[in-house]
């Protein structure tokens, strides 16, 4: 299995009237692959979010293999 870090990302307008993007949640996952991480991931986020649908809190998610020392 693999490492992976998921960033749930979301685009915001600030005070400037400038969109900006910010992270809503970081997750560590163990995958076989980096769509199994996304999918282990979402179902994490919404229950800890308490949410049925992940795209609720954020427009985006970022998939990176981790660059943990074995």
């Amino acid at each position: 299995m693999s490492h992976y870090v998921v960033h749930f990302m979301k685009d915001v307008l600030g005070e400037n009237g400038h969109q900006s993007e910010i992270c809503q949640c970081t997750l560590e996952v163990e995958a076989e692959t980096e769509g199994q991480a996304a999918e282990i991931a979402k179902t994490r986020f919404c229950e800890q979010q308490a949410l049925h649908d992940w795209s609720l809190h954020a427009d985006r998610i970022q998939v990176k293999a981790a660059d943990f020392p074995s």
